[in-house]
């Protein structure tokens, strides 16, 4: 079984599409958070079409969300998903992942949280910077952004079979991995 995880697409129609694409083959999606906007410290991406990301997303069933600082209520609207929680939990393959976008807390809050709440992994956007590291027992992912990488590669990441990867978007490559 394979779960995909994306963040941060901010609008960048080429650039989820890409993503989709790559994680095309997943039984489950995680979007991070900031889906159509591309916020008000961000310059506007070359791809930047959120009307066209709608219609991609609005008729996908194996996407789960969280709400990201720069979705709105409009957003969701239009999306016609639930972009309403700012975390979640998601079992899968007998792991469980705890999803929030990661702006309103710092990471070892969040990592506490995912202790509390049963979880193995961690998962969080919101900073455009990969991340996949051991932490206090936690895996800690963030798998960048699709549009936006403040880390200077569009990326995306992969679960399959008990490991995590990040990938780069552009070359398809594996950038690290991490066994749960």
């Amino acid at each position: 079984m394979k779960m995909g995880f994306i963040s941060d697409t901010h609008g960048g129609y080429d650039d989820l599409v890409k993503a989709l694409h790559l994680l095309e083959e997943c039984d489950q999606i995680c979007h991070i958070g900031d889906v159509l906007y591309h916020g008000p410290r961000n310059e506007i991406p070359e791809t930047y079409h959120p009307k066209k990301i709608i219609e991609v997303l609005k008729e996908r069933e194996d996407i789960v969300y969280v709400r990201g600082n720069c979705d709105a209520d409009v957003d969701e609207m239009v999306l016609d998903q639930d972009l309403s929680s700012k975390s979640r939990v998601v079992s899968f393959d007998d792991f469980k992942f705890f999803l929030v976008h990661g702006y309103e807390e710092t990471e070892d809050e969040r990592i506490e949280e995912a202790k509390r709440l049963g979880c193995d992994v961690v998962v969080s956007g919101h900073t455009h910077v990969k991340v996949l590291e051991e932490k206090d027992g936690i895996v800690v992912l963030n798998p960048g952004s699709t549009t936006i990488p403040k880390d200077g590669t569009k990326s995306i990441a992969l679960y399959e079979n008990g490991q995590i990867k990040l990938m780069d978007l552009e070359s398809q490559a594996g950038i690290a991995g991490i066994k749960l």
